[in-house]
């Protein structure tokens, strides 16, 4: 008996390796074929796509392929300015910027326990409450990380996803140029509710095309990419219009792929 269940976990195990080794092999040869082929979605906007369509509310869909050359220049330099300025140079991985997003994290856990505790001690008997969350804290991730997240990965945070999304990230860095990665990234970033790419996004906002956005709209733009759903309520926003002269400024200085 204790034979057959030792063979039943030693079976079970090579059937996870295998099973991990099949997933990583999946994702390395979607990504070898990006290199010539663009994709036609990604895991996240087939989940938007999914969401929407539950929502019995109205809701319009914008998505539009567009090629590198017909994206304007000013905003690849603003996109890159704003989310991932040493783009160009890392291979995937800003180590110090995620080590600086962990500790920020680790502050935000223990201000966010510190408070449960004093709320706590100042009624003692009071109903234990629910424990207080820490607030949201977002950083660290490179373009690419945020490409392989979007690509293949779901919006949970654990240790294994974010796991994966390393070893996503690192796929897409040796087999792709920076180039294509950038054009992958801004043609199917979300820029709204159902606004995903560059194009979709310069028609929505400023009825133009991508390759027609100057120096402004692409700041603009770019500093909505954090919480697109969010800014899109209010584009023209004190915050989104001090943000994007803060992007302007820094744009002289980045070169795009």
């Amino acid at each position: 008996m204790t034979a057959q269940r030792g063979l039943g976990v030693r079976r079970l195990a090579v059937l996870v390796v295998v099973s991990f080794i099949s997933l990583q092999l999946y994702f390395l040869a979607r990504i070898a074929l990006m290199a010539i082929v663009d994709p036609q979605s990604t895991t996240f906007q087939r989940s938007e796509a999914w969401r929407l369509a539950l929502d019995p509310r109205p809701h319009g869909w914008r998505e539009q392929w567009t090629d590198y050359a017909a994206i304007s220049a000013h905003l690849k330099r603003a996109v890159i300015a704003a989310e991932d300025s040493g783009f160009t140079e890392h291979s995937g991985v800003e180590w110090d910027a995620l080590e600086k997003a962990w500790e920020k994290n680790e502050r935000a856990d223990q201000a966010a326990e510190q408070s449960a505790q004093r709320a706590r001690d100042a009624r003692p008997g009071a109903k234990s409450a629910a424990p207080a969350r820490a607030p949201k804290v977002v950083g660290g991730s490179t373009i690419t990380q945020q490409l392989a997240k979007n690509l293949f990965l779901g919006s949970e945070r654990s240790l294994g996803r974010k796991g994966q999304e390393f070893a996503v990230t690192f796929m897409l860095e040796t087999l792709l140029s920076k180039q294509r990665i950038l054009e992958i990234y801004l043609n199917s970033v979300e820029w709204g509710e159902g606004v995903f790419g560059a194009e979709a996004a310069a028609h929505h906002y400023f009825r133009s095309s991508a390759a027609q956005l100057g120096p402004q709209a692409a700041a603009r733009l770019a500093v909505m990419l954090p919480a697109p759903k969010r800014f899109e309520k209010r584009p023209d926003s004190a915050y989104v219009t001090g943000r994007a002269g803060t992007v302007m400024a820094r744009m002289g200085g980045v070169d795009a792929p």
